[in-house]
């Protein structure tokens, strides 16, 4: 009995299979494989500028170097923070005048208030397990990093070769796959530059609002603000509302209704107004997007989602951008026809 497969079809099995088990492999170190790309494409403009009065590799390693600074000391302040205060900020916040209304709530004849303590109970302990957990991944976190260092350095020093390996393998058109490297490179700066002066802002208001309307862990919230301002439209409200809603509880009724002018006006104009003008300025990302993907790549990729899966749904979409015009579009009037490739059989 024959093989029901052709030769051809056989070996394309083949392909696929060891092309799955290669993706499987690779999973784990996504984040570091994207993230290496996302570095090369917001430092390749200083590369360039650098290499001008640097030798190629002085100016990639002073990159890489300078990356590594701007990564690592904000992640380890952060996570300085959560491990110590995580614990005791969230047994502050089961402390407060917010939960002490909700532990005197019943619906009907049943006391909620017994079980919402017991869930708070249970909350402390999950924050300082996860906190610590976090510590525990480093080792996980360190081997990202480590790739995506690599990975800057090299297309630093070798852009121009890596891009000619990989363009054959597109099943597009030579002008299509130059459209689409550009449109990758236009939406990763639009997102990542329209994110973090967001978050940043975002963050910083908040911060000095909780500071000056005299809530505890001022730094903390803001940075955390910073994390959640990635979340277009609602996420920076999910650290201030929460904040003016203790405030009135406490009968701060002056300091909660600043607080709530802060958000509304100021914080949450930031979002309206910056992201627009750098999503007109690089690339057309809608925020449903960056929502999406972000609530999407907080599952698979962590913290680190909130920024890889906005890209990564943006990335999908151009793709299918790119295929539409591609294979779909119908062919302009006069125009003929691409050509076959040459050697290759037309039908007859």
């Amino acid at each position: 009995m024959g093989i029901p497969f052709s030769k051809r079809e056989l070996a394309g099995l083949v392909i696929l299979g060891l092309g799955g088990a290669l993706l499987l492999a690779l999973a784990p170190y996504a984040s570091g494989l994207i993230g290496g790309v996302v570095l090369y494409v917001m430092l390749a403009p200083v590369h360039s500028l650098l290499a001008r009065r640097l030798a190629a590799r002085t100016s990639a390693g002073l990159i890489v170097v300078l990356a590594l600074v701007a990564l690592i000391v904000p992640a380890l302040t952060f996570a300085g923070l959560l491990v110590d205060q995580a614990q005791s900020i969230a047994y502050d916040v089961m402390q407060g005048p917010l939960v002490d209304r909700l532990f005197a709530l019943k619906i009907g004849t049943f006391a909620l208030g017994p079980a919402l303590r017991g869930l708070g109970q249970q909350l402390i302990g999950w924050l300082g397990t996860s906190a610590l957990g976090l510590v525990g991944q480093a080792a996980r976190i360190g081997l990202n990093l480590t790739i995506a260092v690599f990975i800057l350095y090299y297309l630093l020093l070798h852009s121009h070769e890596s891009w000619r390996a990989v363009k054959p393998y597109l099943p597009f058109s030579p002008s299509s796959a130059d459209l689409l490297r550009d449109r990758f490179r236009d939406v990763t700066v639009s997102t990542v530059i329209g994110t973090g002066l967001v978050a940043a802002i975002q963050g910083t208001c908040v911060g000095l609002g909780f500071l000056l309307t005299g809530l505890p862990n001022a730094l903390f919230w803001g940075i955390v603000t910073v994390l959640l301002s990635i979340l277009p439209v609602v996420g920076s409200g999910l650290v201030w509302g929460p904040g003016a809603l203790s405030l009135i509880l406490s009968g701060r009724y002056g300091a909660a209704l600043g607080l709530i002018l802060l958000g509304i006006l100021v914080v949450a104009n930031v979002d309206v107004l910056i992201r627009p003008a750098v999503s007109q300025r690089f690339a057309r990302v809608h925020p449903l997007v960056t929502l999406v993907g972000a609530i999407g790549g907080v599952g698979y990729f962590g913290l680190l989602g909130l920024l890889i899966g906005p890209l990564a749904v943006s990335y999908f979409f151009e793709l299918i951008r790119i295929y539409r015009k591609e294979y779909l579009s119908p062919p302009v009037a006069g125009v003929a026809p691409p050509a076959p490739p040459a050697g290759g059989s037309q039908a007859g």
